[in-house]
């Protein structure tokens, strides 16, 4: 089945106001044998005859006069939708839609979303604070226009710009026998119940690989799902926690401290994460060029 063209209710719209094929067509610049074949077209799609003519004059049949509101309504609703694109493209309309673990959210977007909202403040950011593996899937699936998450294994289907090298700490109480010292080596820590996320947890995992290569055992006492859990029993007294030093809360008055790791350090690689074979959004890029600037380091 033909597809009825836009510029053919463009054209009929054209006909039925001004009653006249041969104004229509040095209207939309088209001979008038050829406008009389679109119309046909339009006819034979639709199947009912929508002008009746004479040498002198055309009118709509009653099938016609029905179908103009409804082929002004297409075509106004045609034109809202590009009219759409162009501003999205323009980077005046849209949204963007970033998939970034917890712990990276509240350090990198506020001031970035501050400075966007500022230069675009009909665009519309929202974020889906989820796992490293959940954001990674967000982003090859397309639910995201971009991540920013670790540095975990390759995958084909995206890209990864770095954005800064995250240390892990040590995090305890400001009480703890522990803070009394600069630094804190596994050794140290051996006596204390260790509190740990998850074993899906990227961040579990770089943990697990420092203590193989490090051929040692602490006492994982406590596991739970969230380092803002963690932090929660650590500041209860429950135990201790090596988690990323951006995991740490920035409040002054928070009862948590935290140590460097001695020995060898563990870090996590944070940047951000794209698809590789799929163009992003104009206001995804601008997002992604602003963010960048800002945490970027040459």
């Amino acid at each position: 089945m033909h597809q009825i063209e836009f510029k053919d209710l463009a054209i009929f719209i054209r006909v039925a106001e001004s009653g006249n094929f041969h104004e229509a067509a040095e209207f939309v610049h088209l001979s008038q044998p050829a406008l009389s074949r679109r119309m046909q077209r339009l006819e034979a799609i639709l199947g009912t005859p929508l002008f009746e003519r004479t040498t002198r004059k055309t009118w709509l049949t009653p099938a016609g006069r029905e179908f103009l509101p409804k082929a002004r309504r297409m075509l106004e609703d045609f034109e809202l939708s590009v009219l759409g694109i162009k501003e999205m493209a323009t980077h005046q309309k849209g949204k963007v839609t970033i998939a970034c673990i917890p712990t990276a959210a509240f350090y990198f977007l506020p001031g970035v979303i501050r400075e966007f909202n500022q230069l675009y403040p009909g665009i519309r950011i929202k974020i889906l604070d989820v796992s490293a593996n959940e954001g990674l899937e967000c982003v090859i699936r397309g639910d995201a226009d971009f991540g920013i998450n670790m540095a975990i294994a390759q995958y084909p289907e995206v890209s990864f710009t770095h954005l800064l090298d995250d240390p892990f700490v040590v995090c305890i109480r400001r009480d703890h026998p522990l803070a009394q010292q600069q630094d804190i080596g596994w050794s140290d820590m051996e006596p204390h119940k260790l509190i740990t996320v998850s074993k899906d947890s990227g961040n579990r995992t770089l943990l697990d690989s420092a203590l193989v290569e490090s051929h040692v055992r602490l006492n994982g006492f406590y596991e739970v799902q969230h380092l803002s859990t963690s932090l929660g029993l650590v500041e209860m007294g429950l135990g201790i926690a090596v988690i990323p030093q951006l995991a740490m809360p920035s409040n002054d008055s928070s009862m948590l401290t935290c140590r460097p790791l001695r020995g060898a350090p563990i870090k996590r690689v944070i940047g951000v994460v794209r698809r590789t074979h799929t163009s992003i959004t104009p206001a995804a890029d601008l997002f992604i060029n602003i963010l960048l600037e800002k945490w970027s380091k040459p």
